[in-house]
Formats: C-alpha cells, sequence, structure tokens
C-alpha cells in the first residue's frame, strides 16, 4: 500500500506551472557578452519621470498653464493704461489747443516744440523741483512716525485694536476730506489760527503766502504716516519670538533691541514705504487743489497741478500732455532705481545661499 506526500505534490505542481509560464528571464551574466542584463527602470528625479521608453514626462511646474485666465486682466490693462498713455504721448506731439480741438488726431503735428516751449517758457522745472522737494520732506518726516507707532504698538495690550483703528484715520480717509478739512482748519480766526494766539505768536496766513508750501509739507505727513505704519507692522511680525527672548537673555538694551533686532527686518518694508509715498507724494494732485484752490500760490504750484492749468484753463492740451510726459518720467526713474537695486539686494542674498 501506497501513501501520497504532500511535498512531492506541491512540487509537481510549481513545476507544470513554470512550464506553462515559460522560460524565467535570465538574471546571471550573459553567456555571450558575459555581463549583467540591463533592466529599464523608471527614474523619478525633481518630479519628472523617465519610464522605460525614454519619454519624459512633465512634472507639475511644466504643464500647459491656464494663460488664457490673463486675458480680461491684459485687456483691461491695454484699455485703461497703455491706450491713454499712448494717446497721451501721441498729443504732445501735436498743436492740440481750443482753436484745434475739434480736429484732435488731425490737428497739426510740431514734433518736439511742446517739449521745448515747456522747458523754456513755462515754470516746468520750479512745479518738479516743488515737486520732489515737498515729496521727499514729507516722506523722510513721517517715516520715524510710522515706525515709532509700529512699534509701540507690536506687542498686545489693552485697547491695542482701539489704537491701531486711531492710527488708520488718516490713511482711510480720501485725499478730498483730509483737504477739506485741514482748509477749514486753517482759515484765518480758525481753531489753529486761535491757538497761536494763545501762545503769543502770529502766525500769518497758512493758505496764501510763504507759509502754503510747510502747510502743504505738514498736511501731506499726517495723510501719509499711516501707509508707513502699515507696511512697518507688516515687517514687524516677520521677527521671531525667539529673536527677542535671546536678545532679552543676552541683557540687550531697548535701543539695541532696535538697532540690531528689529530694523534688519524693516529695511524691506522702509524701502517699499519709502519710494511708494515718494512717487504718491509727487503725482498727488488732490490735496494741493482742494487745499489751497486755482490758481494755486506760486510757492505750491506743484507739477500736477500745473499740467491742470496749463490744460484746462489755458487750454494748451498738447503742452499739458508733454508736461504729463515729463512727470512720467521723473515716477519712472526712482522707480527704476528702486526695482535695481531689490534686483541686486535679492542676487546677493540668494548668492550668500
Amino acid at each position: 500500500m501506497t501513501t501520497s506526500n504532500p511535498a512531492s505534490g506541491t512540487r509537481h505542481a510549481a513545476r507544470a506551472a513554470r512550464r506553462a509560464a515559460g522560460p524565467a528571464p535570465a538574471v546571471g551574466p550573459d553567456s555571450t557578452s558575459g555581463e549583467s542584463p540591463t533592466r529599464s527602470v523608471p527614474v523619478i528625479a525633481e518630479g519628472l519621470e523617465t519610464p522605460a521608453g525614454g519619454r519624459r514626462r512633465r512634472g507639475p511646474s511644466e504643464r500647459n498653464r491656464p494663460l488664457w485666465m490673463l486675458i480680461p486682466g491684459g485687456v483691461l490693462m491695454v484699455i485703461v493704461i497703455i491706450v491713454p498713455l499712448l494717446l497721451g504721448i501721441y498729443m504732445s506731439f501735436l498743436d492740440l489747443d481750443q482753436y484745434t480741438l475739434r480736429q484732435w488726431i488731425e490737428a497739426p503735428f510740431i514734433g518736439v516744440a511742446n517739449y521745448i516751449e515747456a522747458v523754456s517758457q513755462t515754470n516746468l522745472f520750479h512745479g518738479v523741483w516743488l515737486s520732489v522737494s515737498y515729496s521727499f520732506i514729507a516722506t523722510v518726516i513721517a517715516m520715524p512716525i510710522g515706525i515709532a507707532a509700529a512699534v509701540a504698538t507690536q506687542n498686545a495690550f489693552k485697547g491695542r485694536a482701539l489704537v491701531r483703528s486711531v492710527f488708520l484715520i488718516p490713511y482711510v480717509l480720501p485725499s478730498f476730506v483730509v483737504a477739506t478739512v485741514w482748509r477749514t482748519m486753517f482759515q484765518p480766526g480758525s481753531i489753529i489760527d486761535k491757538a497761536f494766539h494763545v501762545f503769543g505768536a502770529d502766525p500769518g496766513l497758512f493758505l496764501n503766502g510763504p507759509n502754503t508750501y510747510w502747510t502743504l509739507v505738514f498736511v501731506q505727513i499726517w495723510a501719509s504716516w499711516p501707509f508707513i505704519y502699515l507696511l512697518a507692522l507688516a515687517g514687524l511680525q516677520a521677527v521671531d519670538h525667539e529673536v527677542h527672548e535671546a536678545a532679552a537673555l543676552d541683557g540687550a538694551l531697548w535701543w539695541k533691541k532696535l538697532r540690531y533686532v528689529v530694523f534688519p527686518y524693516l529695511r524691506g518694508p522702509i524701502s517699499l514705504a519709502f519710494i511708494i509715498g515718494m512717487l504718491n507724494h509727487i503725482n498727488n494732485f488732490t490735496l494741493p487743489f482742494v487745499l489751497f484752490g486755482i490758481p494755486a500760490p506760486h510757492d505750491v504750484e506743484l507739477l500736477p497741478v500745473l499740467t491742470y492749468v496749463t490744460s484746462f484753463q489755458s487750454f494748451r492740451f498738447g503742452l499739458s500732455a508733454a508736461m504729463a510726459v515729463v512727470s512720467l518720467i521723473l515716477i519712472a526713474i526712482p522707480l527704476f532705481i528702486y526695482l535695481r537695486v531689490v534686483k541686486l539686494d535679492d542676487a546677493e542674498q540668494g548668492g550668500r545661499k
């Protein structure tokens, strides 16, 4: 009597399965070349997958982007910015005034005559000097005010939300409202005039005469420092709390904390606030227009005001377009310098890394 061996039956079944599947691929050295056979293995490197066929698949960063979604914004930018800019540049080469306004595009072409007249026969350089100087003074004085307010409201204290809201009032008010309020307060016999008389001082006229320039600087500082405050406060949020703790453990004084801990983090936001503040002040028309009216005093005849008077009072539209192009160039110069400095700074930091 014979008994069946289970292990033997299992081995016979395995052999039958291997014969049905065919010969197994060689895994040892090849008999003819003596080299090990190569097997295609998918390679994944930096998000790019190379399958067995050698064709590389595109990673997420190389896929087709939906650039068509930029079309609405691009069309709006062309209509609102590019087209008026090109028309203004073209108008600056035309003899366009109240007599040729009907013809407009077909007005006589006079080349650079408007630019020559703007430089030689108008107060263009005076307006440029007033715009740049008052913008620089107002921005430089507003910067420490905004930084001090940001440092004072950085840490939590009772009523901090209310204080921050009060600080933002000059920023959220429109320029027309700010100019109207301060125009009322600077009138003869107003509260500011009476306050000077209480201390025995006679300030004179704020809205006419030699005090108009500093009146404009003061109002601009009051209206612009909250913007610097916001950017400085955003920069302070990037300061790690552990850095403050390490400085406190080292026994650093408060002014050393400001110099070596706080100010390095504020360099970028403050630089951005300075250049944006300068550009906004140079191009600000509403504040001097409402504050002093038209015609403006000679000491506050800024470039935007001068351009407006030339265009809508003298009706020299071609000449005013030339002045507008000059103001655009003046605005583009500091912007280009800032972008260049930021690019060099980023490249320098990248090289250090």
